[in-house]
């Protein structure tokens, strides 16, 4: 079993492959979030899905957020575990196990669950009602996305009406995820069809309050799609959270703009077959490049051009030709939920030097 580095480590110092996010750059994007949030009146409850670190949790709601969201139950005891309590779970929960463990994790925290059919409220509302426990719950409609999701209209306030009644749970309000907008190209053709799909949300808001039906809460917008989404005045909450890394994705295909590239794989040259040819020690096993291929840090114009298991294989132009084998080599992560989840632990590193190691304690948490 490997040994962890030290605090005060160099980073070109680390073993290879090293999952390692530059604290400053890290900092400076939440900083800005949270900001950009704040001017605009909206609350903040990042998704963690990129990090799923309670100590990345903890800066989060330190610079202002609220909470939390998650994907999964298993992912919200985590955060619960490391004292974040306010967090959503954005998916919906099936199946006994997992609703038993809502209705104990209800003792300890306070989560808000999605649904968006009333085969998912009934059982939690049973298992939470039986445990003595109020548990609050959010509807989650389709804006367009066509992935779950409740229909607006009749079918959203049918459900609303006959969640309210179920003890055991709290209906606080609504969430819709404009994700089929993301990489809508003109950016004034990507605010109009945002606003359309945030207008869905908020022609159910009003019904429901209409109906006396509780509708607190309107939580929406992931990184892709939050610097427009934060303008609809019908949205209390953003869920926005991978800009923390600013992945190349985000910026290259969404046009997220404002924030830097903070994540990185440290990789290692371990052959040198050709002269514009060099192998890294970091395939797919390490860097999942399905959403977007890894970026080279520091060597411009040299790119990734094919990755298998163990290898990654860069082009080399410029001074990356000098290149030798044992050489060290940033890969700045093309997407960071795709890639965490491959790792036990991230490396904090400033200026170069690795300040904290810290567990990914949510890796593998998939009930």
């Amino acid at each position: 079993m490997s040994t962890l580095p030290s605090p005060g480590t160099p980073q070109a110092d680390l073993d290879t492959p090293s999952l390692c996010i530059d604290l400053d750059v890290m900092e400076a994007n939440i900083s800005r979030m949270a900001s950009f949030m704040t001017e605009r009146g909206k609350q903040w409850r990042p998704h963690e899905k990129c990090h799923k670190t309670p100590e990345i949790a903890h800066r989060q709601r330190a610079a202002g957020a609220i909470g939390v969201t998650c994907a999964k139950v298993s992912e919200a005891e985590v955060m619960a575990a490391g004292g974040i309590t306010d967090i959503l779970v954005a998916n919906m929960i099936v199946g006994a196990p997992k609703v038993q463990r809502v209705a104990r994790l209800c003792e300890t925290a306070d989560p808000i669950i999605a649904l968006d059919h009333f085969a998912q409220a009934q059982p939690l509302a049973a298992a939470c009602h039986e445990a003595g426990v109020s548990c609050r719950v959010i509807l989650e409609i389709n804006v367009g996305l066509d992935r779950v999701g409740v229909l607006p209209g009749r079918d959203a306030i049918e459900l609303a009406r006959a969640t309210a009644e179920l003890d055991g749970l709290r209906l606080v309000g609504i969430m819709g995820y404009e994700g089929h907008l993301l990489k809508v190209e003109d950016p004034d053709d990507k605010r109009t069809q945002i606003n359309a799909a945030m207008r869905l949300l908020e022609e159910t808001r009003d019904t429901m309050r209409d109906e006396g039906l509780c509708c607190d809460i309107v939580s929406a917008g992931g990184t892709g799609s939050y610097q427009f989404t934060s303008d609809c005045p019908s949205v209390t909450e953003l869920q926005a959270g991978g800009g923390i890394f600013a992945d190349p994705m985000y910026q290259l295909q969404m046009g997220v703009t404002g924030l830097e590239y903070g994540l990185t794989v440290l990789a290692t040259v371990v052959s040198r077959p050709e002269k514009n040819r060099a192998v890294l020690d970091s395939g797919r096993k390490t860097l999942n490049p399905d959403a977007h291929l890894p970026l080279v840090k520091n060597h411009p114009g040299t790119e990734v051009v094919r990755m298998s298991a163990e290898h990654c294989e860069l082009s080399l132009v410029d001074d990356a030709v000098d290149l030798t084998i044992g050489d060290k080599v940033e890969l700045i992560v093309g997407y960071a939920d795709f890639t965490t989840v491959l790792h036990d632990h991230f490396f904090a590193c400033r200026g170069g030097v690795l300040e904290e190691v810290w567990e990914i304690a949510g890796r593998g948490k998939l009930h």
